[in-house]
């Protein structure tokens, strides 16, 4: 068996046990030692996705590979970090490591997008100018928020609920690309985004208007006292 072939299996693998370990997390409650147990589990997994893409992706010259590897790493790498940034809004201090993925998501997604473009009208143009322009934004906002951290305290929460949903959603199009291909290759890779997007979007209103309400965190999620 080759580097590659290994790479390859572990890729799979772990891609597999990103796909199903996210719904267990979503499902239990927020803040809870189950919740955390899988949603680290689930952060590890997509680490392991994202490291032996990047590892794979210059053995075959993938480059969209690369920059897809990530693009989806960070989103995870987003959603986890952001229980550390409890306290953000008082200390208004990002540490080095949120700064570098940060700025290293931005410049790949970036390149996404030049990629996708350049590609037209291939339809892999289609998906790559699709996720480096999401990629880019979510990058782009995060930095801004770096620069100028928001006085609200509640921001860590919906931070960690975008990153950890579209990671899962980064997860459930690798899945359909590889298991669905009597699919369109454009909706293969891009109909849970297209179908996940509003729900996240859905799902983060309904907590804003209960905490609009006068709801805490605190009274919706195990708050646990890990922060910077």
């Amino acid at each position: 068996m080759t580097v590659f072939e290994t790479l390859r299996i572990i890729h799979i693998a772990s891609g597999a046990i990103a796909f199903v370990v996210a719904p267990i997390a979503m499902i239990v409650k927020k803040g809870s030692n189950a919740h955390r147990k899988w949603g680290l589990v689930f952060f590890l997994a997509m680490t392991s996705v994202a490291t032996t893409a990047v590892i794979m992706a210059p053995m075959h010259s993938n480059l969209f590979l690369l920059m897809v590897g990530v693009f989806s790493f960070y989103l995870a790498f987003k959603g986890y970090r952001s229980i550390f940034r409890k306290k953000v809004w008082k200390t208004k201090k990002t540490a080095f490591i949120d700064w570098f993925f940060a700025i290293l998501n931005t410049s790949f997604s970036l390149g996404l997008l030049v990629f996708g473009i350049k590609a037209l009208p291939n339809p892999f143009g289609i998906i790559a100018i699709a996720f480096g322009s999401i990629g880019s934004i979510i990058g782009i906002g995060d930095i801004r928020q770096f620069l100028n951290p928001s006085p609200d305290p509640q921001k860590w929460f919906f931070s960690h609920m975008t990153g950890m949903v579209t990671a899962y959603i980064a997860a459930v199009s690798a899945f359909s690309a590889v298991n669905m291909g009597f699919l369109p290759p454009v909706l293969q890779w891009l109909w849970p985004t297209i179908i996940g997007a509003p729900l996240l979007g859905r799902w983060i209103k309904s907590y804003k208007e209960k905490f609009s309400k006068g709801k805490k965190i605190s009274d919706l999620v195990q708050i646990s006292d890990e922060n910077e």
